[in-house]
């Protein structure tokens, strides 16, 4: 199937696993009433009436799912084609009855078992060319922590997908040619104060919600945060450490996180530091920097191995730039 605007091919392997080829504005397909009823072996009109329902049971809201495209007919003439993108697709996938229909719903079954008991599912096809470099990537990871650490594979693959730019930056850094990317050149201010104050809002937060106690962010020696902040933001003949906004703000995950300050809540406190600090700069990439992302590198942080502090510090800047 062709829709010739959207340079779009859709279709259905042996498998019943559906393929796309293309070049997509979007993150998401669309295909108009012909080719969805081609995919699955059925009548337009029985396609038809699947979307019908669908939209009657309330399961995808049609305002999401349905959009006109200026489609050039065999006529010659253009006509505005309703299209439907990949959620109506697949749960049409699942209502059809037909040998083709029976098929994709076997692969998408293998496929949302795989990724429930595995926490990850891998498309082989769409990165053998990459396959042994996405293996060093996983082991990357893997050895920048002590033998004994083991992290969540999904935690693994989590980083592997956030730093996927940065392993080359990496192989780089080893071999003492690490090149710098473009930094942030800003003035902010940090004190302990300020910290201090902003990890006790996170606190009485997290009280409320039941998710810490009264020992949550409680300093094991007096000047601990102190401390912290002074290494960030230390400076030396009228010129900062660490010169850039970056800079700053990896060292200060590192350090929350890796030197124990408090009694209970250092990786929490470590993260919420570290948006803080980048929100504060205003550099924050909230598309990048996700919920599970954070976790995952603030995880990595508190696992990784000592030794291995200045390529950690290195791959979160790689991050950030």
């Amino acid at each position: 199937m062709n829709k010739k605007d959207n340079k779009l091919i859709i279709y259905q392997t042996k498998t019943g696993e559906l393929e796309f080829r293309g070049d997509f504005i979007k993150e998401t397909i669309w295909a108009n009433l012909d080719q969805i009823a081609s995919v699955f072996g059925r009548d337009k009109s029985v396609i038809s009436r699947h979307i019908k329902n669908i939209f009657k049971d309330g399961e995808l809201n049609r305002d999401s799912v349905v959009a006109f495209f200026a489609t050039t007919a065999s006529d010659g003439k253009i006509y505005n084609v309703e299209y439907f993108n990949l959620d109506m697709i697949i749960s049409v996938g699942y209502r059809a009855n037909s040998k083709q229909a029976t098929k994709f719903r076997q692969w998408a079954t293998k496929i949302l078992k795989k990724h429930i008991i595995d926490g990850y599912t891998i498309h082989k096809k769409l990165v053998v060319k990459n396959y042994q470099q996405f293996l060093k990537s996983v082991e990357d990871v893997k050895n920048i922590l002590p033998p004994e650490v083991l992290m969540n594979t999904s935690d693994v693959l989590e980083l592997v997908s956030l730093f996927a730019d940065t392993w080359l930056s990496l192989d780089a850094y080893d071999r003492n040619i690490f090149i710098g990317k473009k930094t942030t050149k800003k003035k902010i201010s940090l004190t302990s104060k300020k910290l201090s104050d902003n990890l006790m809002e996170l606190k009485n937060i997290l009280i409320k919600k039941g998710e810490a106690t009264d020992i949550f962010g409680l300093e094991r020696e007096k000047g601990s945060i102190s401390g912290i902040v002074g290494n960030v933001m230390q400076s030396f003949g009228g010129k900062d450490l660490y010169g850039s906004v970056e800079e700053k703000a990896s060292y200060l995950l590192y350090f929350m996180v890796k030197n124990h300050p408090f009694v209970d809540g250092n990786k929490r406190s470590g993260a919420y530091a570290f948006i803080w600090f980048l929100n504060q700069a205003k550099i924050l990439d909230k598309s990048k920097m996700t919920s599970p992302a954070l976790t995952a590198l603030t995880i990595l942080v508190a696992e990784s191995n000592p030794k291995e502090k200045n390529k950690v510090i290195q791959l979160i800047l790689s991050l950030l730039r």
